[in-house]
């Protein structure tokens, strides 16, 4: 509580400004560094693509000329693994925007649209990955079956999760192009749905796919879950300490902003 003067022009006492608590600021990395990163990461990607791309198309080859059926089927398992990498990372990318950690590597407009367009992504290789089981010819499956929940003739309970949450994702990613219309507020309200979108197609991958038992679909499935949970934590208690701040007198806490 700041006093009156006790005499007529005596100065008035000044109040002091509140420390204000701000989050990392972008600087960006060194120019060697970012060299030696697009190097390291075209190496890693030559690497990968020149030791399977061979195989796998002489696999692919082999598959149409002897069994053309089964390309679409490979086309389904192949193009939901991607779905939900996609969907993942952009779960996971959110939660790194929210807590503010890319602020010190990247600018926050930029890790905002990559944020975006992972959703996006994710989103269409899923509707591609249900547009595939058209090709399948292991069940038959129709347009209904994939659009309608619980209508599948294949594990209808596990691909209606998937469907349910296929929408979910569909409502988040929309929201980014309505952002301004419908507020802030309300923005971060629907982003919830992300969180019950990401369970959704975990569970969906897990009781239905048919590459569950898998040694690599294990970790497929267990770092991005490990990876959700750790941020998802770390979310929180960064958001219960910034609160804690905003309550202690003299201090201003500038709280993280909520990116997915």
């Amino acid at each position: 509580m700041i006093e009156m003067p006790e005499r007529p022009g005596a100065p008035m006492p000044q109040a002091r400004p509140r420390p204000v608590r701000r989050g990392p600021v972008y600087r960006g990395f060194p120019r060697p560094v970012q060299v030696v990163a697009w190097l390291a990461t075209s190496a890693i990607l030559g690497i990968v693509i020149g030791a399977t791309l061979p195989e796998a198309l002489r696999l692919l080859g082999a598959t149409a000329a002897l069994a053309p059926g089964k390309l679409a089927w490979y086309g389904v398992r192949a193009t939901g693994f991607l779905a939900y990498f996609a969907i993942a990372g952009s779960v996971i990318y959110g939660l790194l925007l929210s807590t503010k950690l890319l602020d010190a590597i990247a600018h926050r407009p930029v890790s905002f649209a990559l944020h975006k367009d992972l959703a996006l992504v994710g989103l269409a290789l899923s509707a591609l990955h249900g547009v595939l089981l058209l090709g399948d010819h292991t069940y038959t499956f129709t347009l209904t079956a994939i659009a309608v929940p619980f209508a599948s003739p294949y594990a209808p309970v596990a691909v209606a999760v998937g469907q349910l949450a296929f929408y979910g994702v569909a409502i988040v990613t929309s929201s980014f192009y309505v952002r301004r219309q419908i507020g802030q507020s309300a923005w971060r309200r629907i982003h919830f749905l992300t969180f019950l979108g990401f369970v959704g197609v975990t569970a969906h991958g897990i009781t239905s796919g048919s590459d569950t038992a898998a040694p690599w679909a294990v970790w497929a499935y267990v770092v991005p879950i490990a990876a959700v949970v750790f941020f998802l934590a770390y979310r929180v208690v960064v958001s219960i300490a910034a609160r804690r701040d905003r309550t202690r007198p003299g201090l201003v806490a500038v709280g993280p902003d909520t990116a997915g």
